[in-house]
């Protein structure tokens, strides 16, 4: 396929044939198709806007780089994915210290409220960015990444009980910025 400035209805095959043989559109295909997505995760795991945006060009910049490495096996989109939340771990490795997380044991916290169930995907993003960096990464590689404690702290270089109490204080402070929102929405 030949890529232009109007080149709206490319096929994932071929973006990923255009790349491998460095054509600039092809280039633009994949970072029109996949970054706003991507952006989304990044800002599950970056608070700020702006290295948001450095990670996923940092990320998008890896996928094009190492394209040669997507072997056609599973998704496109999910290989981008797992580069791009590879890629906010690193960001948030090298700003924030993990080590200072404190680990709690034997905590028994109720469920009232389902965070998923109550707000709408923005809401959640807001709330998110509200957590610290700890809460906020565990979170999501647990939740919505579904990945185990013994890989995010493998991933993160932190305990097992790490990870899960990373995960209960998480939930604890959403479940509280969720009724405290609620409380809001009544008060207006």
């Amino acid at each position: 396929m030949q890529f232009d400035s109007k080149t709206t209805n490319v096929t994932e095959q071929e973006i990923l044939q255009g790349c491998r043989s460095k054509n600039r559109k092809a280039q633009q295909a994949l970072y029109d198709k996949y970054s706003p997505k991507m952006f989304g995760v990044c800002k599950r795991y970056v608070k700020s806007y702006e290295d948001a945006e450095d990670v996923l060009v940092n990320a998008l910049f890896k996928v094009m780089t190492k394209i040669d490495m997507f072997s056609g096996n599973g998704s496109f989109e999910g290989w981008i994915r797992r580069i791009v939340v590879n890629e906010s771990l690193m960001h948030i490795r090298k700003n924030h210290n993990f080590k200072l997380t404190v680990e709690l044991t034997n905590i028994d916290i109720k469920s009232k409220v389902t965070i998923e169930d109550e707000l709408a995907a923005e809401d959640i993003l807001n709330l998110l960015a509200k957590l610290p960096t700890g809460y906020r990464t565990v979170f999501n590689l647990y939740v919505v990444e579904g990945f185990k404690h013994r890989e995010i702290a493998e991933q993160l270089g932190i305990s097992i009980n790490t990870s899960k109490s990373q995960l209960i204080l998480a939930k604890k402070k959403l479940r509280a910025l969720v009724e405290e929102n609620q409380i809001s929405r009544y008060d207006d």
